[in-house]
């Protein structure tokens, strides 16, 4: 699974990991932010300029995509908001026959471009096959995305020691609660 470790797959869960649920903390809290991190990655060319449109347009691409990933567990769970699709629309993509085999790629420059590049990141993705081993954590004060690299797909938390471990403890005390009143009528 190491192709699986690099590439598109990790972008998009590094973007979908730009905002921490658990602790409140939002990497791409202003147009600043946004155009900062998409220049650290290499998605734009030198020093961008962000507006509050582009923003939105960055919330709402990284929650469908979290929204999407949180589906991976439950093929059934249906597709992604409505939102994301207008968001696609608007992102100026193109299709390359590169090698013979069609790949999306930005058109233009700047952020809207560099959005298009996480946009395009989901067709490489889908291609290489890593788009449906990205999932989010199932704890819904967490919501981190990650790999599942597990060989039956089945991860569902972020991690086994800190997410995983608190769904555990709960239900077991929940099942202890349940029952203490039945100990104490025999």
């Amino acid at each position: 699974m190491r192709a699986a470790e690099s590439g598109p797959a990790l972008l998009l869960r590094d973007f979908v990991n730009t905002l921490d649920v658990e602790r409140g903390v939002d990497r791409l809290g202003t147009p600043g932010e946004l155009a900062h991190w998409l220049e650290d990655r290499g998605l734009v060319a030198g020093p961008a300029r962000a507006t509050g449109q582009d923003l939105a347009a960055a919330v709402t691409l990284r929650e469908g995509l979290r929204a999407a990933m949180l589906a991976h567990h439950s093929p059934a769970a249906g597709p992604p908001p409505a939102e994301l699709e207008g968001v696609l629309e608007r992102l100026p993509l193109r299709i390359s026959l590169a090698g013979g085999r069609p790949v999306l790629v930005p058109a233009g420059s700047g952020v809207a471009a560099g959005l298009a590049r996480i946009a395009a990141a989901v067709a490489a993705a889908a291609a290489d096959g890593t788009w449906p081993r990205l999932k989010v954590c199932r704890q819904d004060t967490c919501l981190w995305a990650f790999l599942d690299t597990s060989k039956n797909r089945s991860r569902a938390w972020c991690s086994m020691r800190v997410c995983g471990n608190r769904t555990k403890t709960r239900a077991y005390r929940a099942r202890r609660r349940a029952a203490a009143p039945r100990a104490q009528g025999s």
